[in-house]
């Protein structure tokens, strides 16, 4: 398994009348995330853009267990659960409060896909022997 964390400050933009995280705001916090796993690698998206790669998201699941409010500090867990094999990847985030609290689940997956063509391809090499290590 691969797991990182990256934190984020709730800023007043992103909460709602009620001060709580508006729902929507979610699939950021694990883009930035899943895009903090990916230059832990040694990698950022530009750099997998320019091997030809783009990675769209195809599918969000979302789990809203307890509100994220203005200025929590939160830890987004960023999570690979197994090595992809062919052109699909899942992302699996948890996101704690400070108190360590357990508010949001999310999985969230994408496929690798050759930018010319616009079909889908495998993992880069590379990126695979990078996460090799950890599974």
């Amino acid at each position: 398994m691969y797991t990182t964390e990256t934190q984020i400050r709730v800023h007043y933009a992103l909460t709602d009348q009620m001060g709580m995280v508006y729902h929507g705001n979610y699939a950021q916090f694990y883009e930035i995330g899943r895009a903090e796993s990916i230059r832990n690698l040694g990698y950022t998206y530009k750099d997998i853009e320019a091997m030809g790669i783009i990675m769209p998201v195809v599918d969000i699941h979302s789990r809203f267990l307890r509100p994220a409010k203005y200025d929590d500090l939160l830890t987004v867990k960023t999570t690979l659960r197994e090595i992809p094999l062919h052109h699909k990847i899942i992302f699996h985030s948890e996101i704690f409060n400070e108190k360590n609290e357990l508010l949001n689940t999310g999985d969230v997956t994408l496929y690798f896909m050759n930018a010319k063509e616009m079909k889908r391809c495998n993992m880069p090499d590379a990126i695979k022997e990078k996460l090799a290590k950890y599974f």
